[in-house]
């Protein structure tokens, strides 16, 4: 069965809330109509954003229907859902999003809802831009409540002015928001559940504000948070690339690869690997198919697949590569 399988490719799914702008499909000379495109989602296996292949023998058919047919030889021996565990998308925030918080697996066990533990590498910002992640030292519920009555709630955040290269943890339960002006990758456990408790004031395309979830939010949020959200990368050995260990979780990991030469690349079966090109042109071949990956382009490779080459096409390559952990 795993003889079928190949490194896959995916057509985007869009997303136009109100806070998007366009940077996603000029920055990656993605041929779309003008409009809002707030989000990428570039791998999902969601009915309200189903990924479906665009390459090769099993073009056409549904992300879900691949995890369904293919199984652990799709998403790998260490997989631990029925569904495939993650959601991986680009962010445009021209605006600022909400502030928000979601549910960490035991608050979703005992309040509903969907875990989501996620992640944010900065792919490019604006002069001036941030990261609001976390509360700052010493504020309590009561005094977050209070902030909100009052509309001051960014008051207690951490904010963290940003730059291309970053890399920050927004585990559940952590209230966080992205600034205007961040291009973002984001992974994330397969969820779309989130809790609005502010939205600096803005109302939607109906001229209303946007609706709020205060109780959720204040039943979800950590009141004990105080780990520092930006990760620090860790330099780890390989033979024939600079890799960079971005951050490790107990749902996903994610690393930054830099290459100059050629590389083959070996699985052992526990986990895909997915790759997005920040910078430069690579071919990833695997059981005979190749796939040029240009700037904003995300690949999958599935688990059996036991080799791949990557061959940088036109001089450095600077890639991601997310995994279970």
């Amino acid at each position: 069965m795993s003889t079928e399988l190949y490194p896959l490719r995916f057509k985007p799914v869009y997303k136009d809330y109100l806070w998007g702008g366009q940077e996603i499909i000029t920055k990656y000379q993605r041929a779309m109509p003008p409009g809002v495109y707030a989000e990428s989602w570039e791998l999902s296996d969601r009915l309200d954003g189903m990924s479906v292949v665009s390459n090769g023998t099993l073009a056409g058919k549904t992300f879900r229907e691949l995890v369904q047919r293919f199984g652990a030889n799709l998403m790998g021996t260490r997989a631990t859902t029925l569904g495939f565990p993650l959601l991986i998308k680009l962010i445009d925030a021209r605006e600022k999003l909400s502030v928000q918080v979601h549910p960490d697996d035991e608050s979703a066990r005992k309040f509903g809802g969907e875990a989501k533990t996620e992640m944010w590498h900065v792919l490019a910002a604006k002069p001036n831009a941030a990261l609001y992640c976390g509360l700052q030292a010493g504020v309590d519920q009561k005094q977050f409540e209070q902030a909100i009555r009052m509309c001051q709630v960014d008051r207690l955040l951490q904010r963290f002015p940003v730059s291309a290269g970053d890399t920050f943890f927004v585990p559940g339960g952590r209230v966080h928001a992205i600034d205007a002006g961040c291009l973002i990758f984001e992974v994330q456990q397969n969820s779309n559940t989130t809790y609005r408790v502010y939205d600096w004031g803005r109302v939607g395309a109906d001229g209303k504000p946007r609706p709020l979830h205060i109780q959720e939010a204040l039943r979800v949020i950590n009141w004990h948070d105080r780990a520092a959200p930006q990760a620090q990368s860790v330099a780890m050995a390989h033979g024939c690339s600079k890799i960079e260990r971005l951050l490790a979780t107990p749902y996903f990991r994610i690393e930054r690869i830099h290459l100059v030469d050629p590389c083959d690349w070996k699985n052992d079966g526990g986990t895909f690997n997915v790759f997005f090109v920040i910078a430069g042109k690579i071919q990833i071949s695997c059981s005979g198919v190749s796939e040029m990956l240009t700037p904003g382009s995300t690949c999958l490779v599935p688990a059996a697949l036991a080799e791949c080459s990557l061959d940088p096409a036109d001089g450095p390559v600077t890639l991601l590569r997310v995994t279970l952990p």
